[in-house]
């Protein structure tokens, strides 16, 4: 064989190979490519095992958010089986609140809400922390001027201990009245909660930091990413 053709030979061969080799490279490396996010709350060890490089890794038993049954803006029930497969996004609000970071924090679920409106694994939950006065007739008026659609916003009330057990030992931030200048006043967590498909708590976020809330888009995308490989492998 003639050398410029085993020259040509080689050229088509490695045009041929060169694709291939980068799409395993991508594909090799784009499995590290983003950081999982941490687990919040409390955690053990598991009596089961799984597999990394050939040792056996003991598993972990992550915090889940326990059910609840509460009642939306729509006057419709609502608990985890609404959100199955779903990633939230929630925060506390009361519909009297009408201070800068009830407002804040308002505008920015709106804002994510608003971004994520065609993204149909997530979801954003507002708690009410005035559950008495928070009806669903009073929640459907608030949700009319904030724009929020039941199902993909829902604003929640019902039971008292029920929700304040929700946020309090569910979700692990702050919530209660307490007497300020002989008045009861609200003191609360304004954060947002990332929670995955699985009810585990992934992140909190400040809601009046731009830097955290934009930490928080950041987040919820690598969430998607995350949700999207575990499908894919089956888990």
């Amino acid at each position: 064989m003639k050398s410029s053709q085993i020259k040509k030979i080689l050229i088509l061969v490695t045009i041929l190979a060169v694709p291939g080799f980068l799409y395993y490279l991508l594909q090799d490396k784009g499995k590290n490519r983003y950081k999982p996010l941490p687990f919040f709350g409390p955690k053990e060890v598991a009596k089961t095992f799984h597999s990394v490089r050939g040792k056996q890794i003991p598993d972990t038993i992550y915090h889940l958010v326990p059910d609840f049954k509460l009642i939306n803006q729509q006057a419709d029930t609502v608990n985890w089986k609404s959100y199955e497969g779903k990633i939230l996004v929630l925060n506390l609000f009361y519909t009297t609140g009408n201070t800068y970071a009830v407002n804040f924090a308002n505008k920015a679920m709106k804002a994510f809400e608003a971004t994520y409106a065609h993204n149909k694994t997530v979801n954003f939950v507002g708690l009410s922390i005035d559950p008495s006065r928070d009806t669903p007739k009073v929640l459907s008026d608030y949700a009319a001027v904030l724009g929020a659609a039941a199902g993909k916003w829902d604003l929640l009330t019902g039971d008292s201990t029920a929700i304040y057990g929700l946020i309090n030992k569910g979700l692990f931030i702050d919530a209660h009245r307490e007497l300020q200048n002989g008045e009861q006043k609200f003191v609360y967590s304004n954060m947002f909660v990332l929670l995955d498909p699985q009810r585990r708590i992934r992140g909190y976020y400040e809601a009046t930091s731009q830097e955290a809330l934009s930490k928080l888009d950041d987040e919820i995308k690598v969430l998607i990413t995350e949700e999207l490989r575990n499908n894919k492998d089956g888990r």
